[in-house]
């Protein structure tokens, strides 16, 4: 299967050499005005949202970026390697498995999925052997019948859709192992509230095709939770970096953040350190039917101006006579 080359610098419109903090800005300022529960246009969003993803997935891990980084002109030479390799082709598997092509459902390219994915997997559910009587079926009285192979793959999940559920459009495409000719089917699939990352949502008889008149696959949907603007999940848990100023981190302050489903008002206790993890309970994604839900962590990072004005500096100048603190003995 041929596949086109991504320019993730360029979807999130950085430079090859840009940094880390740069990758993170440019991605955060993309995702929220891509969110498909923001924008007007829903269908162009989550196609641009996705591809956000995918580069900001890539350009933020050390490793993936290398490789990407190393494949430059010669990606092509490398893909055919990887095609070979076993990336996202029709082909056979030693065990009787096959490889199947996914869409509207990872929120990952083919290029992804060649170099950075597993894309879609087909596992053999093995042989049926069912007896008739004398002279029937086939092979002296036997006929075999093969269930369908199990499909595995990833679908892309907003925090948003963990958190209130959602139905999600899935397009397959798989080989018709009797005639070997592609086919392609549309369905819904369920997402349930709750589902965090690497949860396995399951698809009854929505795998591969049986033979002589076995019983469909199953397919596996391994939940990728999308990276989010303004909240890293952990488990059900989410984390929130605040910024703050100086000052407020001193005297203390009330600051609006943002939740899931809103903002709400935070007390910042006067002294607080940066790095202090202020909790808000029952604010992050479901842990359960019952309704029960993760913690809410809002991170301090206090920052500091970097071009104060004259005056600013006189402050600071005034502030650093007069005050007594010294961070490299906090009791003196």
């Amino acid at each position: 299967m041929a596949v086109d080359f991504k320019d993730y610098y360029a979807t999130l419109g950085v430079s090859r050499d840009a940094s880390d903090t740069d990758i993170k800005q440019a991605f955060r300022k993309l995702a929220r005005k891509y969110h498909p529960d923001v924008a007007q246009d829903k269908k162009t969003a989550e196609e641009k949202f996705k591809e956000i993803n995918e580069a900001h997935e890539v350009l933020s891990d050390p490793d993936k970026r290398r490789k990407y980084n190393e494949l430059g002109a010669d990606w092509q030479n490398a893909g055919a390697a990887a095609g070979r390799a076993g990336g996202p082709q029709w082909r056979a598997a030693a065990d009787g498995g096959q490889e199947f092509h996914f869409g509207g459902s990872t929120g990952f390219s083919d290029f992804f999925e060649q170099f950075f994915g597993g894309g879609g997997r087909g596992r053999s559910a093995g042989y049926e052997n069912i007896f008739r009587g004398a002279g029937g079926g086939r092979a002296g009285g036997a006929e075999y019948r093969m269930p369908g192979a199990d499909i595995e793959g990833d679908i892309l999940v907003t925090l948003e859709e963990s958190l209130h559920g959602a139905s999600r459009q899935i397009s397959l495409q798989r080989a018709n192992p009797e005639t070997g000719e592609a086919e392609t089917e549309t369905f819904t699939v369920r997402i349930p509230p709750g589902a965090t990352e690497g949860r396995r949502i399951r698809a009854r008889g929505k795998g591969g095709r049986g033979i002589g008149g076995g019983d469909p696959g199953d397919l596996f949907l391994r939940v990728r939770l999308a990276a989010h603007p303004d909240f890293e999940a952990r488990g059900t848990d989410l984390y929130h970096d605040l910024e703050l100023a100086p000052w407020e981190a001193v005297l203390g302050a009330h600051i609006t953040v943002p939740t899931l489903t809103g903002t709400l008002k935070l007390r910042i206790p006067p002294g607080t350190a940066s790095g202090r993890q202020l909790r808000v309970r029952g604010q992050g994604l479901p842990k359960n039917t019952a309704g029960e839900r993760g913690d809410l962590y809002v991170v301090a990072k206090i920052s500091v101006p970097t071009e104060p004005t004259t005056k600013e500096r006189a402050l600071w100048e005034e502030l650093a006579r007069t005050s007594q603190f010294n961070p490299r003995h906090p009791t003196s």
